[in-house]
């Protein structure tokens, strides 16, 4: 999927071979380094040609007003964007006053890659000037794990064969309220079209300067963000080493500050300049304060030792891949792959520190860089797994969410707490209702987050102190959401949930969303438990709880009586669970009929089109199955994933990794690893069009749920540990670590056999296809494979429902919204006289 002689395959890095300028915008998502909660896109340090300068920081934003062509009560009101932080990447380089420029210059070798056991970028540019000087250009880029406020930018020129003057221009540029001279415009493929994916702009300036000095080769810019009245401070300061005789100069105003090195190369002699760069954000605090917190992360950084920063960040390294790595035998393309992705999780999330993981991280400004539902179920696994304590952080933010998620359920006639759809600083910031607000499912995905750390950890004092305020409020909205119905006069009431939207945003404000029921079903079942758990094991904490939350004695009993009158929708006439009430009545869309240059379906057609059809932006049935596992039948697994499968776009980049794993277990097994190809190529190889935006996060964390519960077949229901491999055709094996408990487990997959080793100093219980077994500390356990699992070929068609009856006595049919530049004629019935009669034309 990716151009091999450009982006050669190695296990470890991820390289390019030739610069080029017409695929910058994903070029710059792919080398994007960051630690959670700073990033730098992978712009060149030249400054030039950009499809975005990005450096953002994570919870950074502005506010605006939503301003709604026709407005009603309780719409989202204010808006939240993240904000462009100044750009420290800018280290021009010129030799006889003329500027590399990567476009026109004659360079002769050019190497760029993303190490991922030191977590630097490097790059090497050989290049030969007009009157015929080779200038050798060696930079690393790295941002710190262990120093959160910390960027390390690291320059080398030698002027190998004659000397030459050489200037280094250093710069920090506010670049949200203005490029500099060679920024230029945005690239025309970012101003083409509409894409909702794409983030909001902010045409008034929004960084207001509160401070700009120089000290020598140290410079600070720092300011207030206009409206949200977040404060920002970014200090650079530059160590300069060379045998060369050089010269120096700063100039510093509002929205610049340059440092600039002159110097005089002898050929032959390197000039390196070290450019080390702190941030600190805050909601409240003076910027003034920020730039003292700035400069004694330099001080510090310096005091150190440069070469230092290099060595804690590959410690740092070895400790999360040791904990994090999954091998994957013979397919050395597929573990590049895998380990960029989980290289991107810890981008994304090792120094959230409490804010949320947004949808492209901090690699670029999709998304408007708000936090959605793909933390929880997406990344939260991943982390909950190898690294608990990024876990416990991300939901730590949800937590701090709580008033303004109970502000929320009270606008909207609700008790408890919703939690936002998206959202930056608690606020809900989506303006379209139907795809936003109403997928109340939000909440159930937070409580279902929780639940997988707890379960993975076994951290009850987070749960207790926390954890059960997110699990109880969100239960409460369930309650007064639904209502209890008893239709027929049949005694047996049942529990509905109305006016919500699942997953697939291709279907909205539907009735009893199978997805909604069966997440709420767990939400309200586990916030029972906890309290019933709490008051045995914890009556302090439960007394504490109970006071804090008002809670009623009778709550729970509520709680699990809704759970168990849940109405899950079920088809009689197809053997399938429809995914809401009507969605069998709508038509059938033939996505093998539509035009691939109508996709995707959501920048082609209107909604109230879309909204008509049985058709599926993401998988929505299919991902209950997932995670709700134990609640369905294996035949319902298969029929329920044979008949969405045709009917799912994949649009939405959080479909393949679901579509993985439910098509391995089932048995569709070539088509799990096409579903995984697309997933684990999302990005690297721009599969949605869109990696210039940023790296999609979700799908990232996607795929180490794809290879650990898809291929690698773990499941936790009800708190228990259990295995059954799926291993592809062609893989000789599939290993990886787990943490469960506290204690460390290693797993290899091979095609005959399993082994599981684990670390500590407490057995561990799991089991293989039913059978429970039992691994003593440094012991390995050995389990035989007869096969990995049932194989059906092919992949499913809707052909098999062709001449089923639905309950109404209608047959299935399948079609494709007409597509017309004038608007056809309709004709009524023939008449006697067998000529059609024209009803109206223009």
């Amino acid at each position: 999927m990716m151009d091999r002689d450009r982006f050669p395959v190695d296990e470890w890095r991820l390289i390019e071979k030739r610069f080029s300028l017409e695929d910058q915008g994903v070029t710059e998502t792919l080398f994007a380094v960051g630690n959670g909660y700073v990033g730098l896109r992978g712009n060149t340090p030249e400054g030039r040609h950009a499809h975005e300068h990005g450096t953002f920081i994570n919870g950074f934003h502005e506010t605006f007003p939503i301003h709604h062509a026709e407005q009603a009560y309780g719409f989202a009101e204010v808006g939240q964007i993240i904000v462009n932080a100044p750009d420290a990447k800018i280290m021009r380089v010129y030799v006889d006053d003329e500027p590399l420029s990567l476009d026109v210059a004659d360079v002769r070798e050019y190497h760029r890659e993303l190490d991922m056991q030191s977590g630097v970028l490097r790059r090497r540019v050989l290049w030969v000037t007009p009157s015929g000087k080779e200038v050798l250009i060696e930079d690393e880029r790295m941002v710190s794990f262990e120093e959160k406020h910390l960027v390390v930018l690291r320059l080398e020129v030698t002027v190998r064969n004659a000397d030459a003057p050489v200037t280094i221009n250093c710069q920090l540029i506010n670049r949200q309220d203005g490029e500099d001279v060679y920024g230029g415009s945005p690239a025309p493929a970012k101003k083409a079209g509409f894409d909702p994916r794409r983030s909001d702009k902010i045409h008034e300036r929004v960084l207001q300067p509160k401070e700009y000095w120089q000290d020598r080769d140290r410079s600070a810019l720092a300011y207030q963000v206009s409206d949200s009245g977040m404060t920002l401070a970014v200090v650079a300061d530059h160590v300069v080493e060379t045998e060369n005789h050089y010269s120096a100069r700063g100039i510093v105003e509002p929205d610049i500050a340059k440092n600039v090195f002159r110097v005089q190369a002898r050929a032959g002699v390197p000039i390196r300049v070290t450019k080390l760069v702190s941030y600190h954000t805050s909601r409240g605090v003076p910027a003034r304060e920020l730039v003292d917190r700035c400069r004694r992360t330099i001080d510090r950084a310096l005091a150190e030792g440069v070469s230092h920063q290099f060595e804690r960040q590959r410690a740092w390294l070895d400790a999360f891949w040791a904990r994090s790595d999954i091998r994957i035998g013979g397919q050395p393309e597929i573990q590049q792959a895998t380990r960029w992705c989980l290289f991107e999780l810890a981008q994304a999330a090792a120094r959230a520190d409490g804010q949320g993981v947004p949808a492209k991280g901090v690699t670029g400004s999709g998304y408007s860089g708000h936090y959605f539902w793909d933390t929880e179920v997406y990344v939260l696994p991943f982390l909950a797994y190898t690294t608990p304590l990024w876990a416990r952080n991300a939901l730590r933010m949800r937590y701090l969410m709580l008033p303004a998620a109970r502000r929320r359920a009270y606008q909207l006639n609700e008790a408890g707490a919703l939690f936002p759809w998206r959202t930056i600083n608690g606020e809900e910031a989506s303006a379209y209702y139907a795809a936003g607000t109403a997928q109340y499912h939000i909440n159930a995905d937070v409580c279902f987050a929780l639940a997988k750390y707890v379960r993975a950890t076994g951290d009850t004092d987070f749960l207790y102190r926390e954890g059960v305020d997110i699990a109880v409020e969100t239960a409460r909205l369930w309650t007064t959401l639904g209502f209890w119905r008893t239709s027929n006069g049949d005694a047996i009431e049942s529990f509905h949930i109305h006016g919500v939207t699942g997953p697939d945003e291709y279907t909205t404000v539907v009735n009893d969303n199978l997805f909604t029921n069966v997440m709420a079903r767990f939400n309200l079942r586990f916030a029972a438990r906890t309290l019933r758990d709490m008051a045995e094991s914890d009556p302090d904490a439960y007394r504490a709880t109970a006071q804090r939350l008002s809670l009623d004695p009778t709550e729970a009993e509520h709680w699990e009586r809704a759970a168990e009158a849940m109405h899950i929708p079920f088809s009689t006439a197809l053997g399938i669970h429809p995914q809401d009430e009507i969605f069998l009545e709508r038509e059938v869309w033939d996505l093998e009929a539509t035009p691939p240059d109508k996709r995707p379906l959501l920048l082609h057609f209107h909604p109230l089109v879309i909204y008509r059809y049985q058709v599926l932006k993401q998988a929505d049935v299919v991902l209950a199955l997932f995670l709700q596992g134990e609640h369905f039948s294996d035949e319902d697994k298969l029929a329920d994933f044979e008949y969405y499968d045709p009917l799912t776009t994949g649009d939405s980049t959080l479909s393949a990794v679901v579509q993985t794993i439910l098509a391995a277990e089932v048995g569709y097994q070539e088509l799990a690893l096409d579903y995984f190809r697309q997933a684990i190529f999302v990005d690297l190889a721009d599969l949605h069009h869109n990696a210039a935006d940023g790296v999609h996060v979700a799908s990232a964390g996607g795929v180490w749920t794809a290879l650990i519960s898809g291929f690698g077949g773990m499941r936790d229901h009800a708190g228990e540990l259990s295995f059954d491999p799926r291993l592809p055709a062609g893989w000789e094996e599939l290993s990886f670590p787990l943490r469960w408990r506290s204690t460390p487990v290693h797993v290899a997959i091979r095609a005959a056999e399993m082994r599981v080793r684990i670390e500590g100093e407490e057995p561990l219980i799991f089991s293989v296809r039913g059978t429970p077994y039992v691994v003593a500390p440094g012991e390995e356990v050995t389990v035989a494979l007869a096969d990995q699992g049932p194989l059906i070929p092919g992949r499913p068609s809707l052909t098999q429902f062709a001449d089923v009856r639905l309950e109404d006595g209608t047959t299935l049919s399948a079609s494709v919204p007409t597509v017309t530049a004038s608007i056809p004629i309709i004709t009524s019935p023939i008449p006697a006289s067998g000529e059609p009669e024209p009803v109206g034309e223009r």
